[in-house]
């Protein structure tokens, strides 16, 4: 991995010029910045991966919501195989399916239960959300980047773990380490939301400090919801599941966070099957895990909320074992200020 940074590293200026370039045709207006008839509040990064923009939206779309918002969601649809606009759900029945959806979009969509689609042009799914379901707000999950779009909220989210980690490798730009954007595009942030997980609060460090200078920066953490049963969706305590010995399965960007947590709740994880990020299971990965859980006899496989979004569609495969994930919610320390904060910046009363 090391020398593979290496060989890459001469393009780390090129990839750098090209953002710097096209940010700057944005700025100048070169680059047309579309409008759309609803309330846009864009959630993103600029780090690939595992910072908690699905709970982030789901946060925020609940925020819109109970105000009395008739509010969407629109996703890319990462790793979906479509193309173009998908309707995802009209608030109350799901559309399509994960391989033609995604996975976050539909997990967003069954948690607020409001209208969502996938596309990969900002502007044209949201003028289709719009046009199909009458929304007049929009979410917009991962779309920091997507400067086509206008929007009237831009909020970044950061893994604390990441930024806690100055000057190290990570903290280079694509194709060397994991920055989508260098830290100076947090400027263009409305708010900055920091992720510490299940991990204690720590304070920035010195070197990051200007960067984050005059935004208004809330502290969030994952707070436990409960165990559900994949199949039926039935709700059971952590305590349950405590020192019960479980086959743990993930095809999340960053899996340790989800094992910890488990950890934190006395449950054994000494048996794993780690996948890649947005993983598509087919018959041979159900197999596997078949395979694993009578193996290590394993009293319950347990995995995460966007994963069971996938497995549920092998409910038959695996009628015969217990299968179970984690539900989390993206929480603030100061909620109240973090709602009235969105609510004023969208003109909403509350």
């Amino acid at each position: 991995m090391a020398l593979l940074r290496f060989i890459l590293f001469p393009f780390v200026p090129v990839y750098r010029w090209i953002i710097s370039l096209r940010n700057m045709m944005f700025n100048k207006g070169l680059f047309k910045t579309n409008a759309v008839n609803a309330k846009v509040v864009s959630v993103g990064n600029i780090v690939m991966g595992g910072s908690g923009k699905t709970p982030a939206v789901i946060n925020i779309t609940s925020i819109l919501k109970s105000a009395g918002l008739n509010v969407g969601v629109l996703s890319r649809g990462y790793a979906r195989k479509s193309k173009g606009f998908k309707l995802v759900s009209d608030g109350k029945d799901i559309k399509c399916n994960v391989t033609e959806c995604g996975d976050e979009i539909i997990l967003t969509a069954m948690e607020c239960k409001v209208p969502a689609a996938a596309c990969e042009s900002r502007v044209e799914g949201a003028n289709k959300l719009i046009d199909s379901t009458g929304v007049k707000a929009i979410v917009l999950d991962d779309a920091f980047q997507h400067r086509w779009i206008k929007r009237d909220l831009d909020i970044l989210i950061f893994d604390q773990m990441f930024l806690n980690k100055p000057g190290g490798m990570d903290q280079n730009l694509i194709p060397t380490g994991l920055m989508r954007e260098p830290f100076s595009s947090v400027n263009r942030a409305d708010a900055i939301i920091i992720n510490r997980k299940f991990s204690e609060f720590s304070s920035l460090p010195s070197v990051l400090l200007p960067y984050f200078e005059g935004k208004q920066v809330f502290n969030g953490y994952y707070k436990i919801v409960g165990i559900f049963d994949v199949k039926s969706h039935k709700f059971y305590d952590v305590n349950e599941f405590k020192g019960q010995k479980s086959l743990v399965v993930s095809g999340i960007a960053r899996p340790a966070s989800f094992i910890n947590a488990l950890k934190k709740c006395n449950i054994d994880v000494t048996n794993q099957l780690i996948f890649k990020d947005h993983k598509h299971y087919h018959d041979k990965e159900i197999q596997l895990i078949r395979k694993q859980f009578y193996m290590t006899n394993s009293h319950s496989v347990l995995t995460t909320a966007k994963d069971a979004v996938k497995l549920t569609e092998f409910s038959k495969e695996l009628d015969d074992i217990d299968i179970y994930y984690l539900k989390i919610e993206l929480a603030l320390d100061n909620n109240d200020e973090f709602e009235k904060f969105i609510l004023n910046k969208l003109g909403v009363s509350n």
